[in-house]
């Protein structure tokens, strides 16, 4: 699969969203030891006792810009591993996975330092489009198989 330049090209921008969702993971754990906030009452008992078994905002935060990669990023995978299979044009295949990738970080990073509103939903609205027309172009690429 990886002689295919899209597919390829796929695989570099799908690693770089992982890797970024790892990062978002390990600072959530961090924020979680440094603002001594843990859900799991057997962490907080080994941090420090039960008071310590509860939310912090800015922990909460981190963790639902994590859920938010989950919910985007996901369907992003899928979505372009097909798409890549159906003979787009490599620098259109390129825009569409360098916007996504574009817009999700910028998404993340609007999510933790709290920007302005509305930088994060345009920020996930901009992410939106290349999966949409993604999903125009697959249909219509498998309408003559269905």
């Amino acid at each position: 699969m990886l002689w295919n330049p899209v597919f390829s090209c796929f695989a570099f921008y799908s690693t770089l969203l992982i890797l970024k969702m790892y990062i978002l993971a390990i600072i959530t754990g961090q924020l979680r030891l440094r603002k001594k906030a843990f859900v799991n009452p057997e962490d907080a008992a080994r941090h420090g006792g039960d008071r310590f078994c509860r939310n912090d905002p800015d922990v909460e935060r981190c963790r639902r810009a994590h859920l938010n990669d989950m919910e985007n990023i996901f369907p992003f995978l899928f979505l372009g591993s097909i798409y890549s299979f159906t003979e787009p044009s490599l620098v259109a295949a390129r825009g569409h996975f360098l916007i996504f990738f574009v817009a999700r970080i910028v998404h993340s990073v609007a999510y933790l330092l709290a920007l302005k509103a509305p930088t994060r939903s345009l920020a996930y609205t901009i992410a939106q489009l290349p999966c949409i027309s993604m999903v125009i172009q697959i249909l219509v690429a498998m309408a003559s198989y269905a």
